[in-house]
């Protein structure tokens, strides 16, 4: 079977276009980040939509106020991620609103950062339920971390915040 002229050409043209690059967003768009799921990270933005699918065209369920708040990504969907909070919550947020810093939040009660990752360390600070510091360690094998907040620097117990994973090592 012969093509006819114009069949050729619109065959040429899109294969121009592939080779080109013309449709390389929308392709970009189907792949993920390749990094492991789940992982933490924390808000990049003082105001950031939580919507109920991967897109804008899906409803903001949920608007969080809080730069640095620490949240878990659990999904990923081209350049969406399906987050987790500290409560439970779960929705879709831009991968632009999420930033690689490693926070946590304090849970529960008032709790006492250490001097030293030890029960009986003198108290460096003491930190309400809600407050949010940045991790700097968390050595493997080690039931504490090392935190930072508002420059006080000191040792928290990782079952006393929301931040970190189990048996997670951070450097």
């Amino acid at each position: 079977m012969r093509l006819n002229t114009l069949g050729r050409i619109t065959l040429r043209s899109l294969l121009v276009l592939l080779l080109t690059g013309v449709f390389a967003p929308a392709l970009a768009q189907t792949k993920n980040s390749g990094l492991p799921l789940p992982r933490y990270v924390s808000l990049r933005a003082t105001e950031v939509n939580m919507r109920t699918g991967p897109g804008v065209q899906y409803p903001v369920e949920w608007v969080y106020r809080r730069q640095h708040l620490p949240i878990e990504i659990i999904a990923e969907y081209g350049t969406w991620r399906k987050v987790r909070d500290w409560q439970g919550t779960q929705g879709w947020v831009h991968q632009s609103m999420l930033a690689g810093r490693r926070t946590f939040i304090v849970t529960d009660k008032v709790r006492t950062v250490r001097a030293r990752p030890e029960a009986e360390s003198q108290g460096v600070a003491r930190l309400e339920a809600g407050v949010i510091g940045r991790l700097l360690a968390c050595p493997t094998d080690s039931g504490w971390c090392r935190v930072e907040v508002e420059g006080r620097e000191g040792w928290l117990r990782r079952v006393e915040f929301w931040g970190v994973y189990r048996h997670e090592s951070l450097e």
